[in-house]
């Protein structure tokens, strides 16, 4: 009898972790299953998808954009709510297939590249020390935080500087963050941790323009024009400052195109979205999954103290064992079959990154962590023409941190129960309280 994957569609059951034995039984039963769309949590049911399990077919499906398009539906489970949303998120890198993808992407694309990561490396690991400092004070054992204390600041440091935001504004992308991914989750939805008299007046001026919750106290959603206008604002004003003095930051990237690679309004706007958060959400979540993964192999945790080499296997899989991102969605674009099962076109499929990083044909082990996985192809930054390009900065962070936090103490344990994000997309980690010693 095949198990029942409805679970799997519901952001409750993230709360008490990842189901990886229903997963893993569905892999046994076949490569992909059907996945019924109930409504939940006062949200509409959807028409169903059928979810990608299998490493290989995942990255069938992810490299093949004209069977499999990101456009058609958009990248998300749920459906947009109006034709007009749908329309409207289509304007995202994210949501474009090639050619129009790639007229996207060029242009920001040097920003991510290995050599001009090296560039922001001393201040990465500048940043990470600091950090670690900073939690850690002059006393010889503690608890923190380690989800807010420390893996929430390093990206939003990482990526004020590499978008070319103000640094006294980077908690505006925490809030941002916060109500996009978790906004199925009621302590992320209304997100307000920035402190207005510590940003700049931009930053106060989008702040205006926030929207307030429903009498249900729930947000709109962010993914349309209407649900999150204190973003598009604040994109807006950044901008004109941009305009007036262009620096080397991603944002003077995009104002700075011409001709066919110019951006229009909502080209830009969307272009802002996705790194103000797909840019700071990944690697946030994935810094405390990290830990999280350390701490439930103190071993291996201890090893990596003692031989800092293998930070150069290390972080790979330490990504593989948590994966951040769970799901992505493409549209079929016409009848087809997934290994040997048929999809009709207009069919939502999902591929499910934490079922093929776990995939058994694939990882020998995979439950297991292993610092010294090699090779190790894993699908936390995707595949195909929608491969992350923050993946070299991602792995960066993830290092300087690590390496950071282990050669400033002797032990690091649980400090108390980790919680989860109610999603079914994004893995997150709300609270990681830690007990760290130095001696």
């Amino acid at each position: 009898m095949t198990a029942d994957p409805t679970p799997l569609v519901d952001p409750r059951t993230y709360v008490d972790g990842v189901p990886y034995e229903l997963l893993a039984a569905l892999r046994t039963t076949g490569p992909v299953v059907w996945v019924e769309e109930p409504p939940l949590l006062g949200l509409p049911g959807g028409p169903g998808f059928w979810l990608v399990l299998r490493h290989a077919d995942v990255t069938d499906v992810l490299r093949q954009p004209r069977l499999f398009s990101s456009r058609l539906g958009a990248t998300q489970i749920r459906d947009p709510a109006t034709g007009a949303d749908l329309d409207y998120v289509r304007r995202m890198m994210l949501n474009m297939d090639p050619p129009e993808h790639g007229r996207l992407r060029r242009p920001v694309a040097r920003s991510f590249t290995p050599r001009a990561v090296a560039a922001v490396e001393a201040s990465i690991r500048a940043n990470a020390v600091m950090l670690v400092e900073r939690a850690l004070g002059d006393a010889d054992e503690g608890v923190c935080d380690f989800a807010r204390d420390l893996a929430a600041d390093l990206p939003l440091l990482t990526l004020a500087d590499v978008l070319g935001v103000p640094e006294p504004d980077r908690w505006l992308l925490y809030d941002w963050s916060n109500r996009v991914i978790g906004f199925q989750d009621p302590d992320y939805a209304v997100s307000a941790t920035f402190d207005p008299q510590t940003g700049t007046e931009a930053a106060r001026a989008a702040l205006r323009h926030r929207p307030a919750p429903d009498p249900d106290g729930r947000m709109p959603d962010p993914r349309t024009r209407t649900g999150m206008p204190d973003l598009y604002a604040y994109a807006h004003l950044l901008a004109e400052s941009k305009r007036r003095a262009r620096g080397r930051d991603v944002m003077s990237i995009l104002l700075a195109q011409q001709g066919d690679e110019r951006l229009a309004t909502e080209e830009f706007e969307n272009m802002f979205w996705l790194f103000a958060v797909a840019g700071n959400e990944t690697v946030r979540n994935g810094l405390p999954g990290a830990m999280i993964a350390l701490l439930e192999h103190p071993a291996q945790m201890e090893r990596l103290r003692q031989e800092p080499a293998l930070f150069d296997t290390a972080v790979d899989e330490l990504l593989r064992w948590w994966t951040p991102v769970m799901v992505f969605r493409r549209t079929a674009t016409e009848d087809t079959t997934i290994a040997g099962v048929p999809v009709r076109g207009g069919d939502k499929v999902v591929v499910s990154f934490t079922s093929a990083n776990r995939d058994e044909a694939v990882f020998a082990r995979p439950d297991r962590l292993d610092l010294t996985r090699h090779p190790n192809p894993h699908l936390v930054f995707g595949h195909g023409p929608h491969f992350c390009l923050g993946a070299h900065l991602a792995r960066c962070q993830v290092r300087a941190l690590f390496e950071a936090l282990l050669a400033r103490t002797t032990s690091v344990t649980y400090a108390g129960a980790p919680a989860y994000l109610r999603s079914n997309f994004q893995r997150g980690v709300k609270r990681l309280p830690i007990r760290w010693r130095r001696h």
